[in-house]
C-alpha cells in the first residue's frame, strides 16, 4: 500500500508543468475595453458582485468612473477602476458569457455626459443609489445597476427584481411607456431604495 502511495507521489512531482495545467481549460478572452463603469456598484475592497449588495463595510464606486478592463477568468472580470483593481464577479448572470458580462459594465460613452442632462430629481435619485417614480430604465441602470439575469432574463420585462442582502428583495415596476410607476417592498426596504 505505502508503495503504491509513493509511486503515485514520484509520478506527479515528475509530470511537467504544463501537464498539470492542462487539465483546467484557459480563461475566455475578449477585448480590453476602456472606458467607464456603466453604473453605480458596491465593492467589497477588491472584488464587485453583479447582485450589487448593500453590507456593511462595502463602498460605492459611482457610475462613470473610468475602468478598463484587464482580463478575463471564468465567471470573474479583471478590472482597473479609477486606478484601482477590482474583480467583478458574475455570481447570478451566468446565463450571460463572460466577455459580454463585462461589457455591460465597461462602456465607451461616460454616462456622466447624459447625466447632466437628467431633472434634478433624477440625477439625486441617481447619487444616492436609489430610485424614484418617473425614471427611465436606462437611469435605473445607472443607480442601481443591472438586476441579475437568473431572476430578471428579458430587460424590457414590466418588473425589475432587485436585493440588498439576502432577505431584502425589492422591484422596480414599471409603466408600458418603460418609465418607473412604483418600487415596492418592506417599508424599511423602500426606506433605502427609494427616493419619494
Amino acid at each position: 500500500m505505502f508503495q503504491r502511495f509513493a509511486l503515485a507521489a514520484v509520478l506527479a512531482a515528475t509530470l511537467p508543468l504544463s501537464a498539470a495545467h492542462a487539465q483546467r481549460p484557459a480563461p475566455p478572452q475578449g477585448p480590453m475595453i476602456q472606458g467607464y463603469l456603466c453604473c453605480n456598484m458596491r465593492s467589497y475592497g477588491k472584488q464587485i458582485s453583479d447582485i450589487n449588495y448593500d453590507e456593511q463595510g462595502m463602498s460605492i464606486v459611482a457610475a462613470g468612473t473610468p475602468a478598463r478592463i484587464t482580463g478575463y477568468d471564468f465567471r470573474w472580470v479583471d478590472l482597473d477602476i479609477g486606478g484601482r483593481p477590482q474583480r467583478l464577479k458574475n455570481d447570478y448572470s451566468r446565463d450571460i458569457p463572460t466577455t459580454a458580462f463585462g461589457q455591460r459594465y465597461v462602456v465607451t460613452e461616460d454616462p456622466k455626459i447624459k447625466l447632466v442632462g437628467y431633472p434634478e430629481k433624477t440625477r439625486a435619485a441617481i447619487a444616492a443609489m436609489k430610485v424614484t417614480p418617473g425614471m427611465t430604465r436606462e437611469q435605473v441602470l445607472m443607480a442601481l445597476g443591472y438586476p441579475v439575469s437568473s431572476e430578471n432574463p428579458k430587460l424590457d420585462a414590466p418588473v425589475w427584481r432587485y436585493w440588498l442582502d439576502t432577505w431584502a428583495e425589492y422591484q422596480v415596476m414599471f409603466e408600458p411607456g418603460g418609465t418607473v410607476k412604483s418600487i415596492v417592498g418592506d417599508p424599511a426596504t423602500l426606506n433605502r431604495v427609494s427616493l419619494p
